[in-house]
Order: structure tokens, then C-alpha cells, then sequence
């Protein structure tokens, strides 16, 4: 009877203690790998987050920029990571554009990872140089028929989300112009500023500063409905392109391996964070849209996002090695 009763009571205290590991996560800092550089549209959406999931679990976020090849660097390091919950992927579109652009992958988007939430969706916006005689997009498309392959558009790198944005609008509008990949928006935007590129689809956050300092025109945001941060400027949708829309959407992922439990602790904090007033005031003043989302809505909508901007990128014959 002794023995029976320790051996109840060792088991008893080992699946007390199993669920007790992930319990306590975290009990040290969380590093929040962006796969862009600093100072970018996804970081500063990155670090808001950071910081207000800091505030409420009680540990720190650190935010570690691993950029390049579109996020892919980023990308690779986080999915060889160990699954402890204590690596963290802030992803953006370009998890779901990877796959459909580059020959060769050191890492599979699907497998290697496990969502854990959407967190928010930017909108591109369509800026010209103050230089295009373009008041509006209705003029502007009129003013690029007229002058077909003379117009350059800057994007943050090919493949990027602000290049196959543009290449999705001019094609929808028949336009013909140049493309110029730089290394990043920041570059992108100070040549379009000083007229070496004439327009680019950039994503909102990033260039409200160009726009109301008067240094870049807005013709129109890829949102379904026009954003508060920029009233006046109609959409896409409703002037040139009936029924376009899309944006650069952002989201959390953990290495594929991750424990359950992490994973939806760190959804439950990550939904609690996009609802808290901090956070959805930042978001407002970045002219981003706060989501949210099971891991289970989270990976349905990537696959379906593979899935959409394969048809484009191969309709486009865009490839990159």
C-alpha cells in the first residue's frame, strides 16, 4: 500500500509539473526578430509591439533586426531557432511572397513555422514626385499612357511588397513604366524626394512624413476605405481600379516545434496588446490597422496569401535567385 501510493503520488506531481514548464514562460527576455532594417515601416510597427508586450508579461522584448533578400535572412535565422517560445518571428507579406519568388529556399514558410497571430495591415499608398504634371490618379494614369516607359517607379527591392504592388496597379491600369530596386524603402524614398524616381507605392507609415511636409504628392491608398490619416486622398478602388485593394500585412510566428501552450499564451498577450489603447493609438498615428487572430485563422491566411501571390508573381514572370 506504501508503495502504491507513493508511486500515485510521483505521478501525480510529474503531470503537475509537466504543464508547469510552459506555465512559466516567459521567464527571460523574448528576442522579436524583424527581418528588415531599422527605422523601416515594419520595424516601427515592431517595436510598439515590443514594447507594450513588455508592459504585459512582465519580461522584456528585445527587437533584433536581421535584414535582407526581402526578409529572407531574418526569415532562416528565426526558423532554425529553437521552438522555446523565447524566438519570435515578426513576419510580414513577404513570408507568403518568398516562396512564389525565389528559386531556392533555406527554409519552408509552412513547415518551419507555426502562426501564432496576424497583428496589423498597412496600406501602400501611390506617390509621385511633385515633378508629374498629375494632380490626381485619374490624371496621373492619363499623363503615364501618354508617355509610356518613361516614368521609374522605386520599391524597396525586387520582390518586395512595394514593388509587386506597383507592378499589380500599373498592370491593372495598362501603364508602362521602369522599375528601380534599391536596398530598403529608406533609399527608395530619399531618390524619389530628389526626382531620380518619379512615383512609387510605398506603405503609408513610411511616407505620411514626405506627404505633409509637401515633398511627395499622394494620389490615391490601396485600402478598401480611405484612411484617416490622409481624409482627402481617395482610393484606388474608387478612381482608377474598381475593386483593387491590398496592403502590406504583418503577423507573429514561432518556430515550427514551438509547445501549444507558448503558443497560445503568446496569442492570448499579442491580441490583448492590439486592443490596448497604447498600441491602437500607435497604430493610428502609423496608418495601420490593428488584425488579430487564432493561429489557426493566422496560417489558413498564409496559405491562401501563397497561394494568390503565386498567380500574380508567375502572371508577371518575376524569379530571383
Amino acid at each position: 500500500m506504501k508503495h502504491a501510493l507513493r508511486a500515485a503520488l510521483l505521478a501525480a506531481l510529474a503531470l503537475a509539473g509537466a504543464p508547469a514548464a510552459h506555465a512559466a514562460w516567459p521567464e527571460r527576455p523574448i528576442t522579436l526578430v524583424v527581418p528588415f532594417p531599422p527605422g523601416g515601416p515594419t520595424d516601427l510597427v515592431a517595436r510598439v509591439l515590443a514594447k507594450q508586450l513588455t508592459d504585459q508579461m512582465g519580461q522584456t522584448v528585445v527587437v533584433e533586426n536581421k535584414g535582407g533578400a526581402n526578409g529572407n535572412i531574418g526569415m532562416q535565422y528565426a526558423a532554425a531557432a529553437k521552438p522555446d517560445g523565447y524566438t519570435v518571428l515578426y513576419n510580414t507579406s513577404s513570408i507568403a511572397l518568398s516562396p512564389n519568388l525565389y528559386r531556392s529556399l533555406a527554409f519552408d514558410p509552412v513547415k518551419d513555422f507555426a502562426p501564432v497571430s496576424s497583428t496589423a495591415v498597412i496600406p501602400l499608398v501611390l506617390l509621385v514626385h511633385p515633378s508629374v504634371p498629375a494632380k490626381d490618379a485619374q490624371g496621373f494614369v492619363d499623363y503615364a499612357r501618354q508617355h509610356p516607359g518613361k516614368l521609374s517607379y522605386g520599391s524597396a527591392g525586387a520582390g518586395n511588397v512595394t514593388h509587386l504592388g506597383a507592378l499589380l496597379l500599373l498592370r491593372s491600369l495598362q501603364i508602362d513604366a521602369v522599375h528601380v530596386p534599391y536596398r530598403g524603402s529608406a533609399p527608395a524614398m530619399t531618390d524619389l524626394v530628389g526626382g531620380q524616381v518619379q512615383l512609387m507605392t510605398n506603405t503609408l507609415n513610411d511616407s505620411l512624413g514626405f506627404i505633409r511636409e509637401g515633398k511627395l504628392r499622394a494620389l490615391a491608398v490601396t485600402s478598401r476605405e480611405r484612411s484617416e490619416q490622409l481624409p482627402d486622398v481617395p482610393t484606388v478602388a474608387e478612381t482608377v481600379a474598381p475593386g483593387f485593394e491590398m496592403g502590406a500585412w504583418q503577423g507573429v510566428v514561432v518556430p515550427a516545434g514551438t509547445p501549444d501552450a507558448i503558443v497560445q499564451k503568446l496569442n492570448a498577450e499579442i491580441r490583448r496588446a492590439l486592443q490596448s489603447e497604447p498600441m491602437q493609438k500607435q497604430l493610428k498615428v502609423q496608418g495601420a490597422q490593428a488584425l488579430g487572430s487564432t493561429p489557426q485563422e493566422y496560417s489558413a491566411y498564409i496559405k491562401s496569401e501563397i497561394q494568390r501571390w503565386g498567380a500574380v508573381i508567375k502572371e508577371a514572370g518575376v524569379k530571383l535567385d
